[in-house]
């Protein structure tokens, strides 16, 4: 390593390790604690992300916002 990447990771500021939960048979678990058939179907699963336009529709027709 570089004395200039040396000198650019020591800078960098420490961070605390993100755990990622996920609901597992109708509870939560961490998802390393999982086995490891478990784990490749976590990667290979569909993630649901909100579309804004969808929410804001959903806000206006029913007055939440």
């Amino acid at each position: 390593m570089s004395a200039a990447a040396s000198a650019a990771a020591s800078e960098l500021p420490q961070r605390t390790r993100c755990e990622v939960w996920t609901r597992v048979m109708g509870y939560h678990r961490p998802v390393s604690h999982f086995n490891t058939g478990k784990k490749s179907e976590h990667v290979s699963r569909k993630h649901f992300t909100e579309a804004m336009v969808a929410n804001h529709e959903f806000n206006e027709q029913f007055k939440l916002c």
